[in-house]
């Protein structure tokens, strides 16, 4: 029986750019080690939050690089891979893998708007070229495609395929998933405003954004789920929910590293075509973050 990658709460870390965009190494290490010291239980790099997808390859292979070695087998590692290219997956995902990577986090293939069988196809031939098990990521508003329960119950049977981040919203599509898949076909919430709700219906914790800033918030609720206190769990989800809403005004990752800079953490610039926030967003989640005890 598959173990999952990891239990509770995972980080989708940001990745700094200094004011010359280049990445900033130093606040990337920083970064790290507050979030290991808060409790996270596993950090996932160079994912969206990352933004990878501005990343050229020789950087996003660096990045990946540099984290696992920060983090010295303290807590898992989750390497975005993903690519709209399976060739290009597979050379992130072994390069990922030959980096010390503990997992593969790879997003279904975006624009191509691939079929059912595509997919499957797509994430067969990866697993065939690598060691390392893999979450599949379903975020359907982002790449245009969704996975089906059965597309599930067809990748599940493939040992190296250790479970999906679902960001579909889809409450029904987790039902049919959990029916359908075995017990070892481990899922994680992509959306930090549906962690318990999901974690309720066998998730195993969540992949979080406001991790980035909060993450004793992320952890405190995850592990309250994990111990079946979803009483608890929901009073945290439900005082959240404001600065949650707040950090999702507008795309990812503009507002968590606005959220970052403002409580003095150099997340720095964003890479177009990511930009800064409009001003009424900005104030609203500065006022969100004063609310919430974040900022003075």
């Amino acid at each position: 029986m598959r173990e999952p990658v990891f239990s509770g709460a995972c980080t989708a870390i940001i990745t700094p750019f200094d004011e010359s965009g280049a990445v900033n190494y130093d606040a990337f290490g920083a970064l790290i080690e507050e979030q290991i010291a808060s409790g996270i239980d596993a950090i996932c790099v160079c994912g969206t939050t990352g933004e990878s997808a501005t990343m050229s390859i020789r950087e996003h292979i660096a990045v990946v690089e540099y984290c696992v070695k920060k983090v010295d087998h303290r807590v898992r590692v989750v390497a975005g891979a993903g690519s709209n290219d399976t060739s290009a997956a597979v050379y992130l995902s072994q390069h990922a893998q030959d980096s010390g990577a503990d997992a593969l986090l790879l997003v279904t293939p975006y624009y191509n708007k691939a079929t059912q069988l595509g997919l499957i196809k797509h994430y067969e031939y990866i697993a065939d070229r690598v060691e390392l098990p893999i979450i599949l990521y379903n975020v359907p508003s982002r790449t245009g495609v969704s996975f089906t329960a059965e597309t599930y119950k067809t990748l599940a049977s493939n040992p190296k395929i250790n479970g999906v981040k679902e960001a579909s919203g889809n409450f029904s599509l987790l039902a049919h998933t959990r029916f359908l898949c075995g017990e070892d076909f481990y899922i994680w919430s992509g959306n930090d405003d549906q962690v318990v709700p999901m974690m309720s219906l066998g998730a195993k914790g969540v992949i979080s954004v406001a991790a980035n800033i909060v993450p004793q918030v992320m952890v405190k609720m995850s592990h309250l789920c994990l111990e079946n206190d979803f009483a608890a769990a929901s009073k945290l989800q439900i005082d959240w929910m404001d600065f949650i809403d707040a950090l999702f005004v507008e795309v990812n990752p503009i507002p968590i590293k606005t959220a970052l800079d403002l409580a003095g953490k150099a997340a720095g610039p964003l890479r177009l075509p990511l930009c800064e926030m409009t001003e009424a967003h900005l104030e609203l989640l500065r006022s969100s973050m004063v609310r919430m005890g974040l900022l003075k």
